[in-house]
């Protein structure tokens, strides 16, 4: 298989040469590898020596090691004689580069894998350093990277005003399929950041290219990523973050395997099997996450086994887990209660869907069809507005 060329990729082969002379700051963590699994941070040290001044680790850290929503200090990623600045520290204002952190930089350099959806908190960070670069009057560039999980295939409605957050700070769609270069083209121009950007695309990428297909190798963005398979299945099973249901943390087979103590798996796997899906399955299971929701409890569930990706709806699939829970045990389904992504005035599944309208319906009794056709109103919004930005 021939390798596609990333951003990283096609810079190494200049030598990194529009980088000399350059005071930069680097935002990423250990997905920012060349096709080598060479670290950015090193191919940096020894094509521009003295160039990297201070890295800038996202949610999780540099090297993944905390967990989702964990705060994590700037002592967590020893980096050897370079400076380390956590963007996922205890409030909101943590998110985004400081000025102070920019002094004395000329430019902001990112370099991140994503996995296709708008709750992965990447893109968000990227949008705020974006506009931290802005600020300080310095250059932002983006080195491209594929969307993992396809960027033909879009899913979802777009965050309504007021709705906001962490997990989705523009109005896009749930499984977005754009990379994040043409995200942060987009970030820039429709939505007005307005920061001096330059992206280093990708060669021999094309937007139908599952990830396995770029011949570039997989290294984990998160804790809880561990596969392809877990970013395929995201886009929809993340939503169960916003309930008291286990999303799998904890567990091997993270958004794959999802339930709770309450849960009769049997029943809940007919009622899911009997709706046909497009191409999955649920499997009946009990499983015992070792922390987070549940942890230690034994929780009766399902695992969710794909039988063919092309057709397969994630969205659709995690709504359709919510709807049947919420309907076959309305007295022991609960929304999470607790703040979610340094808000604690919205519901955590608010924030999620990006709109109050879909958790009411649910609440309503809505047939799952008609949820499902009034998101697709908004996806059909969405793919008018991105064509302008699609690079690939």
């Amino acid at each position: 298989m021939k390798k596609i060329l990333s951003g990283l990729d096609r810079l190494k082969l200049s030598q990194f040469q529009p980088f000399k002379g350059l005071k930069l700051g680097l935002i990423s963590n250990s997905t920012g590898v060349d096709c080598h699994l060479n670290l950015l941070v090193d191919l940096l040290r020894q094509y521009c020596p003295g160039s990297l001044q201070v890295v800038f680790a996202p949610e999780h850290g540099f090297f993944g090691a905390a967990q989702d929503m964990e705060e994590v200090d700037h002592k967590m990623d020893p980096l050897e004689g370079i400076k380390v600045v956590s963007l996922y520290g205890n409030t909101f204002d943590s998110l985004k580069p400081s000025l102070k952190d920019l002094q004395g930089l000329d430019a902001l350099l990112f370099d991140i894998q994503d996995v296709g959806s708008r709750y992965y908190t990447f893109a968000n960070t990227m949008a705020l350093a974006m506009e931290a670069a802005r600020d300080a009057g310095l250059r932002f560039f983006v080195l491209d990277r594929p969307n993992p999980i396809n960027g033909g295939q879009v899913e979802g409605n777009m965050v309504k005003k007021g709705f906001e957050s962490f997990v989705g700070m523009f109005p896009i769609a749930n499984r977005h399929g754009m990379t994040l270069g043409e995200m942060a083209e987009m970030f820039n121009q429709q939505f007005e950041i307005n920061c001096a950007l330059e992206v280093f695309w990708m060669e021999g990428y094309t937007r139908q290219m599952w990830f396995e297909q770029t011949g570039l190798p997989w290294v984990m963005p998160s804790p809880n990523m561990p596969t392809l398979k877990t970013a395929i299945v995201y886009p929809g099973m993340c939503l169960l973050e916003g309930t008291n249901l286990s999303e799998g943390r904890g567990t091997t087979r993270p958004f794959e395997l999802f339930g709770a103590p309450y849960i009769d798996p049997f029943l809940l796997t007919g009622e899911l099997n009997r709706l046909k899906l497009p191409q999955c399955v649920f499997r009946p299971l009990y499983f015992k996450p070792t922390f987070q929701k549940w942890g230690g409890q034994i929780c009766g569930g399902a695992q969710l086994h794909l039988l063919n990706r092309e057709q397969f709806q994630p969205l659709v699939t995690g709504l359709a887990v919510i709807h049947t829970v919420y309907n076959l045990y309305p007295d022991q389904f609960e929304w999470r209660r607790e703040a979610y992504e340094f808000v604690d005035k919205i519901p955590a599944i608010d924030l999620l869907f990006g709109n109050q309208e879909i958790r009411k319906q649910i609440e309503s009794h809505r047939p799952l069809p008609g949820i499902i056709e009034m998101i697709q109103a908004e996806t059909d919004q969405f793919l008018s507005m991105r064509k302008e930005f699609l690079h690939y």
